[in-house]
């Protein structure tokens, strides 16, 4: 494995070991850490990954399949393809449901919409500028938080017996902690159980599927 530190980097370094190790039969797969420094170009950096290589799946050709009903991507985002492991591990039924996903990002929240919807699941994607947003949750079944405000999705946003899945991982202060602070979510863990018997949040130890997604990309590169 080798490790570049891109915030140490310009651009063009970064194209230069892209292209090298595109080139290079001994490395099988390229992951570009998102989002990347202010001072580069996220589109130009991500071009330049072969597709066959792209095991994070954020190249615009593996998109535009997982985009596209009857091809499929070589790799899907890893944190997106993980939430739906989630789902079929708890043998959550997606075909049918209601799904909101809220945030819209490139990184989770429209590719987790992509693969909601292979699953036939009925989906929309809301964000912190859509209007009523407590109105678009209350009655789905499926709520996929992925906005990167903490706390931001109350008790009262969720209908009895939802399935949620929190994606966030935000700072918040706290004196108390040894550290000043403490992981929080998108969703308030505490009200979100009351209303929820099936809820996982990547603040904790209990979510933990970007990883193992990205072995499996591993795995079918190699």
């Amino acid at each position: 494995m080798k490790l570049i530190c891109l915030k140490d980097c310009v651009e063009e370094e970064v194209l230069k070991y892209i292209d090298e190790y595109n080139n290079d039969p001994f490395v099988h797969g390229i992951l570009v850490q998102l989002p990347l420094p202010r001072h580069m170009n996220e589109e130009n950096i991500l071009n330049a990954v072969k597709i066959e290589k792209d095991v994070d799946g954020f190249h615009p050709l593996n998109i535009g399949r997982l985009a596209t009903r009857g091809r499929d991507p070589l790799f899907v985002p890893c944190t997106p393809k993980g939430c739906i492991e989630l789902l079929h591990r708890y043998r959550i039924t997606i075909k049918g449901k209601r799904v909101v996903v809220i945030g819209c990002s490139n990184i989770v929240g429209m590719p987790a919409a992509l693969l909601l919807q292979r699953e036939d699941a009925t989906v929309s994607i809301i964000h912190s500028r859509t209007e009523n947003l407590e109105e678009m949750t209350r009655n789905v079944d499926i709520i996929i938080a992925a906005v990167g405000q903490p706390n931001m999705v109350k008790g009262s946003w969720i209908k009895p017996g939802a399935v949620i899945i929190d994606v966030g991982i935000n700072l918040v202060d706290d004196p108390e902690s040894p550290r000043g602070y403490r992981l929080v979510g998108n969703v308030c863990y505490e009200e979100a159980c009351k209303q929820s018997p099936v809820v996982q949040h990547g603040a904790g130890t209990r979510l933990n599927r970007p990883l193992p997604m990205i072995r499996v990309g591993f795995v079918v590169v190699m």
